[in-house]
């Protein structure tokens, strides 16, 4: 893992299997090789293009946000429910970390340097790219699972109790800077 990802994602030593750990940051290593954006780029752009100039959140800042509140739903579901309600944490905290990791395919940068929604992203969402990326990187089903359903595309499948919690902790970060508009 090279010292700009540790400083990216510093949650990843939350992952306590070191080959799911590996997987996960080579994930985001291939995404960044093949993005426009930078590891700074992502502590600058704003999270989403879909509420428009004026978002302050960056891109890593909600990011870590979900990962952080994941984290902690599913420590909670598994101290009040136990066996009956058992979250894997190891999957869950890879796929908060991974859901948006095809949003660097996604993006190109305009001539100010703004990220702007490409070619690529227009016809392939970053739920699609992120399990593609994954997927190449050996990551395991039940954590792209979770990619591919934390957004409006999971709506139509079963979703794991791992996927829920990334979903909702990634809407509840989401939905109320869209409503704003």
């Amino acid at each position: 893992m090279t010292r700009e990802l540790e400083k990216l994602w510093p949650e990843l030593e939350w992952i306590r299997n070191s080959s799911l750990r590996e997987k996960t940051a080579l994930t985001w290593e291939r995404a960044l090789e093949r993005s426009v954006l930078t590891a700074e780029d992502l502590e600058r752009i704003p999270f989403t293009l879909l509420c428009g100039p004026g978002l302050k959140i960056s891109f890593m800042a909600h990011k870590r946000c979900v990962v952080h509140i994941a984290k902690e739903s599913g420590n909670k579901i598994n101290e009040f429910f136990g066996n009956d309600l058992p979250v894997d944490m190891d999957v869950l905290i890879a796929g908060a970390i991974l859901a948006d990791v095809g949003k660097l395919l996604e993006y190109e940068l305009d001539d100010e340097g703004n990220p702007i929604q490409g070619k690529y992203g227009k016809y392939l969402r970053h739920p699609f790219s992120g399990v593609s990326l994954a997927e190449e990187c050996g990551i395991p089903p039940e954590v792209c699972h979770i990619i591919a359903a934390h957004a409006h595309e999971g709506d139509m499948v079963k979703r794991s109790t791992e996927a829920y919690i990334v979903h909702h902790a990634d809407f509840m970060t989401f939905l109320p800077f869209k409503s704003r508009l």
